[in-house]
């Protein structure tokens, strides 16, 4: 019911920043949380950061200081500044949309509802 398109991803050098969007629409909410999460090959997928419906965001302590999540309401967008990448942080990162009311942003995948498919983001040395 609700479509989540992710962009921005690519390939960048060590100590490079990208901005990664997700675009949602259909019948989205706006007491959602938007979540990040990335995966690699042959590991489960692991959160990045979210931002609660109270505006409240939060980050994976890998990330911490580096990933700025922010949104823009009217264009039912979600970013996700990356800065100082690393090449650990190369991954296919997914944005995520959790229905659900709750006191805290969730960091549990099975917590969303609505996925996108992916963008790469690739971090070379």
């Amino acid at each position: 019911q609700v479509q989540l398109v992710e962009s921005g991803g690519g390939l960048v050098q060590a100590g490079g920043s990208l901005r990664l969007s997700c675009a949602a629409s259909g019948r989205t909410f706006s007491s959602s949380t938007m979540g990040w999460f990335r995966q690699v090959p042959g590991k489960e997928r692991e959160f990045v950061s979210a931002m609660h419906w109270s505006g409240n965001s939060i980050y994976a302590d890998s990330v911490k200081g580096r990933f700025t999540i922010s949104r823009d309401n009217a264009k039912n967008t979600v970013y996700l500044q990356m800065n100082s990448l690393k090449p650990e942080d190369t991954a296919v990162y997914y944005c995520a949309a959790d229905a659900t009311i709750r006191w805290n942003p969730s960091t549990i995948t099975s917590a969303y509802d609505f996925w996108g498919r992916g963008t790469q983001v690739t971090v070379s040395s």
